[in-house]
């Protein structure tokens, strides 16, 4: 298993923040939904790529649309985040669908619907 480094945490923590801050308040696409958050990033050590993890809340067409967008804007944010941080290579930015979100809400219902069976049960 591969630890990351202190900077290399700093780094993706810096990226994530301004990666949010382009894409909810620089980005005037249409395309990208007004409910995208960036979950996770994860820059390589050598600083040449990026993975960014984007939730979107809403249907599959919207995270398909956001999506989209997002990989059209791809030069846009990276020059973007050139600008506001200062690192010796800027990386290239790849975005993924993160499903987490809407997976932990789906596992919760299911335990919720298990868990109010089993006390009507225990009712009778």
């Amino acid at each position: 298993m591969k630890r990351t480094s202190i900077k290399n945490t700093r780094i993706n923590g810096e990226v994530q923040k301004e990666l949010s801050r382009i894409i909810s308040r620089e980005i005037k696409d249409p395309r990208i939904h007004a409910m995208t958050s960036v979950t996770q990033v994860m820059v390589t050590p050598d600083l040449k790529e990026c993975k960014a993890y984007i939730s979107v809340l809403g249907d599959e067409q919207a995270q398909a649309d956001t999506l989209e967008g997002l990989k059209s804007a791809s030069g846009y944010i990276r020059r973007e985040l050139a600008r506001s941080i200062n690192l010796r290579n800027t990386p290239e930015i790849t975005f993924y669908i993160d499903q987490s979100i809407e997976y932990a809400i789906n596992m919760s219902k299911k335990i919720d619907d298990v868990m109010s069976k089993q006390n009507s049960d225990s009712d009778e």
